[in-house]
């Protein structure tokens, strides 16, 4: 038997389709599953007018529960000769069962009678008009709506609903409709109810009513369609996941079609005509073999349509805009980019921090700090602290204003026109790099100095002033310019002490009013910057506990954690890591009670310790220049070869013997080892094998 629920609602926006699926679907095998009913598959579908939760194979009642229920305590349940008493004769009639069914079982507090209770399972027709209203209202939406007379919110006013189990309607009420046998097809071209007989008849006759329902058919059908028009149109579409996303969930019956326009605006950049077309109409570019834009794209329709019609309200449409990116181009470049600097005084960055001028002046210094604590040649440095002066002039450019979305790109573009050098324009384009999860980061370096002070200043700002990102709330995206800063170290492979860059740009918001000292910023900064490496590097395949114990020792330099987890990643491969772990992790429960790290030799009285002495001597003189290197990996590797002796010493050695000479002794060539293998990581946060 299969359960077919359906939400019609009108238009959903389509970057919340993808979240609700996820939601629905865990939420609906959830509600199955703590109401003990089988089933085998539960699939959700969307459309811009329809969320449909549609259950296969579900059993036609619910299984039997069988609870335990915890009675009165044994010597109140029956008397000196363990005869029922008035107490346990009322439990077993409460509970429905027979005082002879009744045990006894000892638990923390006593003994206790108790009696399996049977719940006989109900119908799932019953159990569905029950949970499916509260699994309807429990879907969680960033701005709910409400309509109507009704309190009941939900992300769009509900228009109709079906819930049918076979054939039969699974009845409840809800925002003051009831589920019903009646469906709609697509807007305009099938405006009267359809019936719905069954499950497998509401299937065939959405198609009928040219409803692609699945949303993994129609982006399919999407990108085939498109990518046939635009080959007939002579040229390609490049993959864009993220705009396909979006018009899988525009459209129920996809209708793409091709379009032009004038040659001309082809000398503008390709951001400024790309943007309009995709940002604003959801069209595709289209690109010629060198991979070069060309004057057409591809519109993708809602059902059957008038092409030429279709075509050309698409084409004047997109005219217009590209006429208003013509123009403010034309009016931008007019005025060098140095001289818009200025106008920034009068832009608020952001409320407590000053001026967007303010923002540029602490980004120049940054920038000049960053240069230096990386040791950039001096035309880098010279490079990075002028696209700093000039990265955020361009938001107050027409271009900007109008398309916020090439804050940035259009800067490079100006800076260009303005004279500029062409690293200053690619470290401006780039600064903002990585914008979005999976985003590129700067290619040179100069772009990626600006792009982290940019980013480090905003952090620190914004914790300073109160406004961390909490729980799923975070309107400012630091989150993700805190990965993106990871990123970017990452990649680049810069070696810079974190706390010092954070006690830099602290430095600069001195003036401001700010709402928590250097100590509190740098604490809550750095566990900030622990998450965002753990999310990271588990994203990356990385082994859990090895990354943490990759960031337990310092998080200061955020490119030696990553060099750390390659480390144990690589060394946990030997066989001879396994050793080397179970023995560090013995003298690392032991050197806690070492009170001094200072090793006399004369009290070296046992052949075991003698050996582990001389081994590990010779170990950390070829240990202790890698470590400053961060050549981690030759570091443990030379490590490894300390796990036989370090064995045989607790095989040999009593640590903890009276002789309180001895035992501190022993404790402080343990205490020695630990701490300067600890530098290559926590050993003991790795889980051993078997």
């Amino acid at each position: 038997m299969d359960y077919l629920l359906e939400i019609g609602v009108e238009e959903l926006p389509a970057r919340l389709a993808s979240p609700l699926l996820g939601q629905m679907q865990t939420a609906g095998e959830k509600m199955l599953n703590e109401n003990r009913i089988g089933f085998e598959k539960v699939s959700i579908f969307s459309s811009p007018r329809r969320i449909i939760m549609y259950v296969q194979g579900l059993v036609a009642e619910q299984s039997d529960l069988v609870k335990e229920v915890k009675g009165p305590p044994c010597k109140v349940a029956f008397d000196q000769e363990g005869n029922p008493t008035k107490a346990a004769k009322g439990f077993a009639m409460s509970q429905k069962v027979s005082v002879s069914s009744l045990v006894v079982k000892t638990i923390d507090s006593g003994e206790y009678v108790f009696a399996d209770k049977r719940i006989e399972g109900r119908e799932t027709a019953e159990v569905l008009s029950e949970q499916v209203p509260l699994l309807i209202k429990g879907i969680s939406f960033p701005r709910p709506m409400r309509w109507g007379d009704s309190d009941f919110r939900f992300i769009r006013p509900i228009r109709w609903l079906v819930s049918l189990l076979g054939s039969q309607v699974v009845g409840f009420e809800i925002g003051g409709l009831c589920p019903g046998y009646y469906t709609y097809g697509l807007r305009n071209f099938h405006t009267e109810p359809i019936k719905i007989n069954s499950v497998e008849d509401y299937l065939a006759k959405l198609r009928e009513a040219s409803v692609i329902l699945d949303q993994d058919e129609r982006k399919e059908m999407i990108w085939r369609l498109a990518q046939e028009e635009a080959n007939r149109a002579g040229g390609h579409l490049q993959p864009d996941d993220e705009l396909l996303e979006e018009v899988t969930y525009l459209v129920e019956s996809p209708t793409p079609l091709s379009g032009s326009f004038d040659s001309r605006f082809l000398k503008l950049p390709p951001e400024v005509v790309i943007t309009p077309m995709r940002e604003h109409q959801r069209y595709f570019p289209v690109w010629d073999e060198q991979e070069k834009l060309l004057p057409l794209f591809i519109a993708c329709a809602n059902g059957p349509i008038d092409r030429e019609v279709v075509r050309q309200g698409n084409e004047k449409v997109l005219r217009a805009r590209l006429q208003d990116a013509e123009f403010f181009f034309q009016e931008d470049i007019k005025q060098p980019l140095e001289e818009r600097v200025e106008e920034l005084k009068k832009v608020v960055h952001m409320e407590g921090l000053g001026s967007v001028y303010d923002k540029v002046e602490r980004l120049v210094v940054l920038s000049r700090y960053l240069s230096q604590a990386l040791g950039l040649a001096e035309q880098q440095r010279e490079t990075a602290e002028r696209a700093a002066y000039l990265s955020k002039a361009d938001l107050v450019t027409s271009m900007v204003f109008e398309f916020a979305e090439l804050q940035g790109v259009m800067g490079g573009y100006y800076a260009m026109a303005s004279g500029e050098n062409k690293g200053v324009c690619r470290a401006i384009r780039d600064h903002y790099k990585p914008r979005t999860a999976g985003d590129e980061v700067p290619a040179e370096i100069p772009g990626a100095v600006v792009a982290i002070a940019d980013k480090i200043d905003n952090l620190v700002g914004c914790f300073a002033a109160g406004l961390e990102p909490t729980g799923s709330q975070d309107p400012f995206a630091l989150r993700r310019q805190g990965l993106g800063i990871c990123n970017i170290i990452l990649h680049h492979e810069f070696d810079f002490s974190l706390e010092e860059l954070i006690a830099a740009a602290y430095k600069n918001l001195a003036r401001m009013e700010l709402s928590l000292s250097l100590d509190e910023i740098q604490h809550k900064l750095v566990d900030f910057f622990q998450a965002r490496l753990r999310f990271l590097f588990l994203d990356s395949g990385y082994a859990y506990d090895a990354i943490e114990a990759a960031l337990s020792p310092s998080l200061d330099h955020l490119f030696l954690v990553k060099k750390r987890l390659d480390a144990i990643t690589m060394g946990r491969q030997k066989p001879e890591f396994e050793l080397l772990l179970t023995a560090y992790t013995r003298a690392a429960h032991l050197d806690r009670q070492a009170d001094s790290d200072h090793i006399d030799t004369s009290l070296l009285t046992e052949e075991s310790e003698r050996e582990l002495y001389n081994v590990w001597t010779g170990i950390k003189k070829e240990i202790m220049p890698l470590l400053q290197d961060g050549d981690y990996r030759q570091a443990l590797l030379r490590g490894a070869a300390l796990a036989e002796p370090l064995d045989g010493f607790f095989d040999e050695v009593m640590v903890m013997v009276e002789d309180p000479g001895l035992r501190r002794n022993r404790l402080a060539l343990l205490k020695d080892i630990t701490v300067t293998l600890g530098q290559l990581g926590d050993l003991q946060k790795i889980v051993r094998k078997g």
